[in-house]
């Protein structure tokens, strides 16, 4: 990993938090619809965005949260939301908008592995957006921000669905070849939104705007759908080339097995930050991945049922996992509209006293 947090990362970004509640939430706490407008009016773009921040700073504004309220940002994606969509529909799916959550995508069920890079930038999905940016950039004189991308295997279940599984052994060239031209549909859309805002990724997951460079980071949430070995055969070679050009690189693993990956992610050429799916075996992928920011997912279903005693006993023991604060991120992603809010202030209040006593961790 090129950073060196000791050396130069604030102490006080050991154990960096985040929170992202689902669309229901917002629907049933803040009245917010998300419906197209919510996504593509520049004016109601701009003003959900800083209701969202004033709504989190009323709440849990001790602990950092919502300090954009006042301030009016031009982002070009939904940074409170866990919601990648755009690149499908990009390509060809339709998408559905609901009020309480995020935009479905829809299956194209295409029955064959064409695909055509250029058509997806000419696509009526990219034009909106790039629409969306021009009038921000006209109104706000920049934009910020950034829009969740996706993954290469997920796009391809949208796309070509389960077949793919099939292809990967009947067709395995022109698998390579359609990933690889997913590759770069989204390398291409991706580098055009950081060559205007400098980032990529906060959408993904928010946690990467407290590292010092924001973090590329791929979605690998289909993975838990594939061996190991396919993924070495398939989808490691993107990964590997990525790390070596766009740095700093990461790898989002929500499923429960991230360490059933552990050796393929030690072996590609850097990993600077993996975001770890709940289940996964902590001990082990450090054990993997000495160097690599670990960013710890707790669950958001089972922190419904959790006392706060248990979530901050869980937080500790997946911090003690990880050993070093300064490479050991929480999260917590979509929690719905029944979480109360003494269950997320039992997480800001436990990562408050581990950095009070980080240097006790045990494994630090």
């Amino acid at each position: 990993m090129s950073r060196q947090p000791n050396s130069h990362q604030q102490e006080d970004l050991a154990y960096p938090v985040e929170i992202v509640l689902a669309p229901s939430w917002w629907h049933k706490h803040a009245g917010m619809s998300f419906d197209e407008s919510f996504f593509y009016h520049p004016i109601r773009r701009v003003e959900c965005e800083q209701k969202m921040e004033q709504v989190l700073y009323d709440r849990w504004g001790r602990f950092g949260l919502g300090k954009d309220k006042d301030t009016a940002l031009p982002q070009v994606g939904a940074v409170h939301l866990a919601a990648g969509f755009l690149v499908s529909e990009m390509l060809g799916c339709r998408v559905d908008y609901k009020e309480d959550a995020p935009p479905q995508v829809i299956p194209a069920s295409r029955d064959t592995l064409e695909l055509d890079v250029d058509a997806a930038f000419s696509s009526q999905a990219y034009k909106r957006f790039a629409e969306l940016v021009e009038c921000l950039k006209k109104r706000h004189g920049c934009v910020v921000g950034d829009v969740n991308w996706g993954g290469v295997l997920n796009l391809a279940l949208d796309l070509h669905g389960q077949t793919t599984f099939v292809d990967m052994f009947d067709k395995p060239d022109q698998v390579r070849d359609f990933f690889k031209k997913l590759q770069t549909v989204i390398e291409r859309f991706t580098m055009s939104i950081q060559s205007q805002t400098a980032t990529s990724s906060i959408s993904v997951n928010r946690t990467v705007a407290h590292l010092s460079r924001p973090v590329f980071l791929h979605s690998e949430c289909s993975h838990t759908m594939i061996s190991a070995e396919d993924y070495r055969k398939y989808l490691m070679p993107i990964d590997a080339d990525w790390s070596r050009r766009v740095r700093p690189y990461g790898i989002h693993h929500c499923g429960p097995d991230a360490d059933r990956f552990a050796q393929c992610y030690a072996e590609l050429p850097h990993l600077d930050f993996l975001d770890v799916g709940w289940g996964s075996n902590v001990k082990k992928l450090r054990q993997h991945l000495p160097n690599t920011f670990l960013n710890l997912r707790l669950s958001p279903v089972e922190i419904l049922q959790q006392t706060q005693r248990q979530i901050h006993d869980t937080i500790c023991k997946l911090a003690a996992d990880s050993g070093d604060p300064y490479r050991t991120g929480i999260c917590c992603i979509n929690m719905d509209a029944d979480v109360e809010d003494s269950k997320i202030t039992a997480i800001f209040e436990t990562v408050a006293e581990l950095r009070r006593h980080r240097h006790n961790v045990p494994g630090t």
